[in-house]
């Protein structure tokens, strides 16, 4: 009896997501924002797991057929997920979030980030770390799942307005919470964090690569040695995807402190809330490490 209540409720919540869209995002901070504004219809897919960089990413054919297959596919653009170009070139079920209109994207220093022959493009990807652009983008997935899946229209506007109003107020709480930080010096593992450094206005001193792909060149590592032994950095950011020998060598004799600092959510559990556990995790780490 119990096994065929199981199975009629499971039943009940397969048909209840039978005639949502399929929604494929390409990484997981895109399939964070989007769980957000999908509450109540389905959860959307990620194609790159946590563990992978989308620099280098080979696809599968299975992959390929999920990306056909599916109503929607999300994805940054050419210059974070260069591997989905080809295969997303001539389909139409998709949204590339950097060809948003009037998107607030963050000029790199120097123009183009470009490496190993591969152009990284003249904008920061790592739009989800930011308020603006986050709004931006959530809007407009928003618009586009009305478009895909009508039926459910009403239920995206709803949450859209409840992902808005939850976003301005931990941006308040975040705001107060690294004020008394705010001028301690540091140094992050890549340069990922200028969104999240922009709304919280900290004392970032630099950074060892402008790519994790790419090794830190010996000028950058001489110059962060001598700033740590000056005791002009309070601490020195590590992430979880790249845990180099590189950083415990340069603190190695200094007084700074380490701290870890993960730009994707890899350990971040994909339920409802989850983008706002991310952004409170990267506060949390900025705030014990500079604040000790």
């Amino acid at each position: 009896m119990k096994r065929f209540i199981s199975a009629c409720a499971l039943m009940l919540v397969s048909s209840s997501f039978a005639h949502a869209a399929t929604i494929l995002t390409s990484i997981k901070p895109i399939q964070l924002i989007t769980l957000e504004l999908t509450q109540g219809v389905s959860e959307p897919e990620v194609l790159v797991a946590s563990n992978a960089s989308p620099h280098d990413y080979a696809l599968k054919p299975s992959d390929v057929k999920r990306l056909r297959t599916a109503d929607l596919v999300v994805w940054y653009g050419s210059d974070l997920e260069p591997f989905l170009t080809k295969v997303l070139g001539n389909q139409h079920n998709v949204l590339t979030l950097s060809d948003i209109q009037g998107l607030e994207l963050r000029e790199y220093d120097g123009g183009h980030h470009d490496h190993d022959g591969h152009d990284h493009g003249s904008h920061d990807p790592h739009f989800w770390l930011g308020y603006k652009p986050t709004l931006q983008v959530a809007q407009a997935i928003t618009e586009r799942l009305s478009e895909v899946d009508s039926e459910h229209k009403a239920q995206y506007q709803t949450n859209l307005a409840e992902f808005e109003a939850k976003l301005t107020q931990q941006q308040d709480q975040i705001k107060a919470q690294l004020a008394p930080v705010a001028d301690a010096g540091y140094y992050v593992f890549h340069d990922a964090y200028g969104y999240f450094e922009q709304d919280f206005p900290l004392n970032h001193l630099g950074y060892f690569t402008v790519s994790p792909d790419r090794k830190p060149g010996a000028k950058t590592l001489i110059a962060i040695r001598k700033a740590l032994k000056n005791q002009n950095a309070q601490c020195v950011f590590s992430e979880p995807q790249f845990t180099p020998a590189v950083v415990e060598s340069v603190t190695r004799g200094s007084q700074a402190k380490t701290g870890v600092l993960d730009p994707i959510g890899a350990d971040i559990d994909v339920v409802a809330g989850g983008y706002f556990q991310f952004k409170q995790n990267l506060a949390d780490s900025f705030s014990q490490c500079l604040g000790q």
